[in-house]
């Protein structure tokens, strides 16, 4: 077995001290310690911007933890994963996962699909028409939330959950942000996201359509309506390239190119476009520069240029024949250091855009009819980890349109005095604008980043606001800000609770039924690392993929159909096994097999649930350490009895 292969270790690198096994295990007065059960959050929920509860609705999936009595195992994910994200089968098709890269089964072969099965539930909820109750108590008061975006709805969705009524205003004709004008329909199916974006609508979510707050109506007139305000209006304005001959009008931003596309103006693109960035609106506009093609006769008006900046619309006549763009993306750093997603860099290339990495944008080259005739560009050396240019590297790069993809700033046109001076908001740890009092603001006017960034902020938002109409001190956010399993809670579904507290005189709470024994939850705390894993348990197991429509080269101009199909439901059910559970119990059973006192048992089917399936008898424990050496999930540890 090639040493790559193995995947766990009992001694590390320079630990050569021989350990006596009957030191370790029979010498009780070396061993005092017993064994307690401790919730910890796995990594892919601490590498999740949303926080959503990812090892909770895998376990339910697989079938480990249990809903109430004639409720379905994937209704009861649906309401798990929401309860941090409300778009699961968006979120599941365009969200780079993240969490995936915090996987810890990459320490022993490949990462948990985790959005393949994020999208299946999100489809299932669809297909069986779930709904979002909301059975809280009218609290009276009333949050203006500025954008509907996913930052906006999210947040909209957490506070009528808590009571608040809330009104949307938007400045576009449709809801979704740049879920829906930045991001193309073949990767957020348009059905899709209106079912989810209704969903939330049916909650009793008021909206005010092509209304632009600091335009249509002011800061100071929204502030004096509502209780509190929150600002998610995203960043939809484009970056243009700072370099000379950058305004040249065949020189426009990723973001504008974007809104043409997904508005239904932009049908056509240049012969030869070259794309500057690296990122995932970079990915987006070279993939809709190769799908849209080019047409040879084309007139002013229908240049792509006029199209984006003039909010006119290319004739469908004249874009009936069409032929290939070359399209080319230019990035600064090499190809394989581009922050967007693997998946959509490799998409990229098969479906035939030309990545040249390594290029750093030194001047436009303007024609005599001032329109950017080339790119001239710069090679640089990031050998040294630092970019070095290569003298007498410069080159240009013919071309017809420029599309500046290198970041992103805000409109905020009427409420430029929140403005902190780089086109952004400044936010608090509570997502409060600093100084303002009852004005919050989260997304991409934050910090340009994920739709499910956005998300999360939303959530943490949706509590500062809920203590501020509350007159509540805001209180200290917990180390690891996500939402977290509890054991509380699940007791309480399950009739497990545990009983009132009567104040009576005892000697130890062992038998006690007012406590929760042998448990210790620092989930909010710690994340818990693949070194308090067994790994050894773990068979290798290849990843389910969902099936992808490999669109290549030769039939890339206006193929439209979605690129990731969903996994069937056995496939989805197989995909979250894979899920090692880390830092929760998946009742293996290794330390009832593997204790030699017999201390360890199954709790009783009547009392036991999720986090409660095994139970120590202290009374035969000798401390030696073999349930905890045993358990894959790192869920036991040789704590009890402590100092």
């Amino acid at each position: 077995m090639a040493q790559s292969e193995f995947t766990f270790r009992r001694y590390k690198d320079g630990d050569h001290r021989y350990h006596s096994m009957s030191e370790d295990i029979f010498e009780q007065d070396t061993t005092y310690k017993c064994p307690t059960y401790v919730n910890r959050t796995p990594p892919c929920q601490g590498s999740c911007p949303s926080g959503e509860d990812i090892r909770g609705w895998l376990s339910i999936v697989r079938g480990i933890e249990k809903p109430a009595e004639g409720q379905d195992k994937f209704e009861y994910a649906f309401y798990r994963s929401t309860d941090a994200n409300p778009f699961p089968a968006i979120m599941g098709r365009v969200c780079p996962a993240p969490c995936q890269e915090g996987c810890n089964r990459n320490e022993v072969e490949d990462f948990v699909g985790i959005n393949s099965v994020e999208q299946f539930i999100g489809d299932t909820a669809r297909e069986i028409g779930l709904k979002f109750a909301n059975n809280a108590k009218d609290s009276g008061k009333h949050v203006g939330i500025i954008g509907g975006g996913v930052g906006g709805l999210a947040c909209a969705y957490q506070l009528r959950r808590m009571g608040h009524a809330v009104t949307v205003y938007d400045n576009h004709k449709e809801l979704g942000g740049m879920m829906r004008y930045g991001i193309p329909g073949y990767r957020t199916p348009r059905d899709v996201m209106d079912h989810e974006i209704t969903r939330i609508l049916e909650m009793g979510v008021e909206v005010s359509l092509n209304t632009f707050v600091g335009k249509d109506i002011s800061m100071d007139e929204l502030r004096q309506k509502h209780d509190a305000v929150v600002i998610a209006i995203g960043a939809q304005a484009g970056r243009n390239i700072p370099i000379p001959g950058g305004d040249a009008p065949n020189c426009i931003t990723g973001v504008a190119f974007l809104d043409a596309y997904n508005d239904g103006r932009l049908k056509a693109v240049s012969k030869k476009v070259v794309v500057i960035g690296g990122g995932d609106t970079a990915m987006d506009v070279v993939s809709v520069a190769r799908r849209l093609g080019h047409i040879k006769n084309i007139h002013e008006n229908d240049r792509p240029e006029n199209v984006v900046l003039n909010q006119t619309a290319q004739d469908v006549a004249v874009t009936a024949s069409k032929e290939g763009a070359d399209v080319i993306l230019a990035y600064r750093r090499p190809v394989d250091q581009m922050p967007a997603a693997l998946h959509e860099v490799e998409a990229a290339e098969r479906e035939g855009v030309e990545l040249r990495g390594s290029l750093v944008p030194v001047c436009v080259v303007k024609g005599d009819d001032g329109r950017a005739r080339a790119l001239r560009v710069a090679k640089a050396d990031w050998s040294n980890g630092q970019m070095d240019i290569i003298e007498g590297s410069e080159h240009e790069i013919e071309c017809d349109l420029i599309v500046s993809a290198i970041g992103q700033g805000g409109d905020l046109t009427g409420m430029e005095y929140l403005d902190n001076g780089r086109g952004l908001i400044d936010a608090d740890k509570y997502y409060q604008v600093p100084n303002e009092e009852g004005l919050f603001v989260i997304g991409d006017i934050v910090r340009p980043h994920l739709l499910t960034t956005a998300i999360g902020q939303a959530s943490v938002a949706a509590d500062s606001i809920d203590h501020f109409l509350s007159h509540q001190n805001y209180g200290k956010r917990p180390k690891v800000d996500v939402h977290h399993f509890d054991l509380l809670q699940k007791l309480h579904e399950t009739d497990l609770e545990p009983k009132p507290y009567t104040h009576e005189e005892v000697w130890g709470t062992s038998e006690a039924d007012f406590a929760i024994h042998n448990y210790e939850d620092r989930s909010q705390q710690e994340i818990i690392p693949a070194e308090k894993l067994f790994l050894g348990h773990f068979e290798k197991t290849p990843r389910h993929l969902r099936p992808e429509s490999l669109i290549e080269s030769d039939n890339v101009i206006d193929s439209y159909e979605e690129r990731f199909q969903g996994l069937a439901e056995q496939d989805a059910v197989d995909e979250a096994e894979r899920c090692m559970s880390c830092g929760m119990c998946f009742e293996c059973d290794n330390c009832v097999i593997y204790c030699p006192q017999d201390a360890v048992h199954r709790t009783k089917k009547d009392q036991s649930t999720l986090g409660r399936y095994v139970f120590t008898d202290y009374s035969r424990c000798i401390g030696c350490h073999i349930c905890s050496d045993v358990c894959p999930t790192g869920y036991i540890n040789m704590a009890m009895g402590e100092h």
